[in-house]
């Protein structure tokens, strides 16, 4: 049976110390706009979940610099705009990218339905508006500070999770040049993803998405047993881009559902995905020669 290195055991199993001793970098370091009134809250952490998100941020997962690719990878958890399934979609993730050359950047991204909010108030972060321009500003962020983190410019990506997944799907399909004579230097860069990663998905029964033959390459890996909308939706999206004359590469999982992110516990060819997509990520050339 198909599992995760046995030598990622010891790193799962301290994943909430690794990611305490990760540097955490705000995407507007002054408060993001429109969370101005709620951005001194702190976060509620509940188990393996994570929510009342009003300061977002990127918690870096570096490689050693003697086996870094150059590649880039900003990680959206899912949890159903609710929250953020911070440990199996998030941090086990930036631990194995990092572990095998990729740069990786888990995203706290502002929750449209943030279990936090307090009851009877009307949520004050919407998918389109606030969520995805988190990805976006993660996106500029990692090449303004690209010399420093080690990571090719041209090689910046997203991979979401579940609602996660709705994310990047919005900012891969949504993609926004860089403005030249904004104050601010992030906002100077680039927030196209020059690829994409949608693992078991939500956003894809959307009428508004727009894929086109200049939209980046994207891998995509659901389970079989998933909901009706994720796995044919999946299938149906993979047929979308491919008419399109995009790049796209579809696994379907006979034995998975939905959820299984990156976990030491799984077990079957699901649990190889993340390996897929390193090989994926070779593939389509987006993995330099390892630096000195």
């Amino acid at each position: 049976m198909n599992k995760l290195p046995a030598s990622l055991t010891l790193l799962f199993a301290a994943h909430l110390l690794g990611a305490a001793e990760r540097p955490v970098v705000p995407l507007w370091p002054q408060g993001a706009p429109g969370s101005e009134a709620r951005k001194a809250e702190p976060e509620k952490v509940a188990g393996s979940n994570l929510s009342n998100i009003h300061h977002p941020s990127l918690l870096v997962y570096l490689p050693p610099k003697n086996q870094a690719t150059g590649a880039a990878v900003i990680v959206a958890p899912g949890g159903g705009h609710a929250r953020h399934a911070i440990q199996h979609e998030g941090y086990n993730v930036g631990e194995w990218l990092a572990s095998h050359g990729v740069a990786a950047f888990v995203l706290k991204y502002r929750l449209a339905k943030d279990d936090a909010n307090p009851a009877g108030q009307p949520p004050p972060y919407t998918v389109d508006r606030d969520a995805l321009a988190d990805a976006q500003r993660a996106m500029r962020l990692v090449r303004a500070r690209a010399g420093e983190w080690g990571v090719n410019p041209a090689a910046v990506g997203i991979l979401g999770f579940s609602a996660g997944g709705e994310v990047a799907l919005l900012a891969a399909t949504r993609g926004a040049d860089g403005h030249p004579a904004a104050t601010d230097p992030i906002d100077r860069q680039s927030a196209r993803a020059n690829f994409y990663s949608l693992i078991y998905p939500g956003g894809l029964p959307r009428t508004d998405l727009v894929v086109s033959r200049e939209t980046p390459p994207v891998f995509l890996a659901a389970g079989y047993g998933d909901r009706q909308n994720i796995s044919e939706g999946l299938a149906e999206f993979y047929l979308k881009t491919k008419r399109a004359g995009a790049s796209a590469e579809l696994h379907i999982y006979a034995g998975a559902g939905h959820g299984f992110g990156v976990r030491e516990s799984n077990q079957g060819p699901h649990a190889a995905w993340i390996a897929r997509f390193l090989e994926w990520l070779g593939d389509r050339k987006l993995l330099g020669p390892p630096r000195p």
